[in-house]
């Protein structure tokens, strides 16, 4: 019994120092915030500048397939195909669409990272008189198992008074 017991006590110190070792070498992770914010901010510039081709497919091609979207006044649409139709009444032949964003922050994770800016979309009715709304937005980038950014949820809102942007 207490050879028995030496043993245990031997292998339990040897397991013991094994996990203190193991743990001793490794390196922490790699912080790749800077350059993911710097990737995230300029895909999503480049996300505007498609939007205002009135490249419909390109622009919902920045989603994740079952993303959010929650614009104003009206349900959340999840997944491309709703996402799409949201997307058609904001690029259409009378309308432009921009935005630029302020701040980026990426989770120390380096897998998320949220944008906050501000939108501006013009309209012309059909006998030319523009209407222009701006406002805020935020949207969440993930970074996907291939490494590309997307976006999984997107909402903006209008800065007018309720009155103005219900037409009312």
């Amino acid at each position: 019994m207490h050879s028995s017991r030496k043993f245990l006590i031997g292998f339990c110190g040897s397991v013991t120092l094994l996990l203190l070792a193991s743990g001793c070498d490794r390196k922490p992770a790699v912080d790749t915030r800077a350059a993911d914010e710097s990737t995230v901010r300029d895909l999503d510039a480049q996300w505007s500048k498609t939007a205002g081709t009135k490249d419909l497919d390109a622009t919902v091609a920045y989603y994740t397939d079952d993303a959010q979207l929650l614009p104003p006044n009206a349900p959340i649409a999840i997944g491309k195909k709703a996402i799409r139709e949201v997307w058609t009444s904001l690029i259409g032949p009378n309308v432009s669409v921009s935005w630029q964003v302020g701040k980026v922050e990426v989770a120390r994770s380096g897998d998320l990272s949220y944008m906050v800016g501000t939108y501006r979309v013009e309209t012309k009715d059909p006998h030319g008189k523009l209407a222009t709304d701006i406002g805020k937005l935020i949207e969440v980038w993930k970074k996907q198992a291939d490494g590309k950014w997307k976006v999984v949820a997107d909402i903006f809102n209008s800065d007018l008074p309720e009155s103005a942007a219900s037409g009312k």
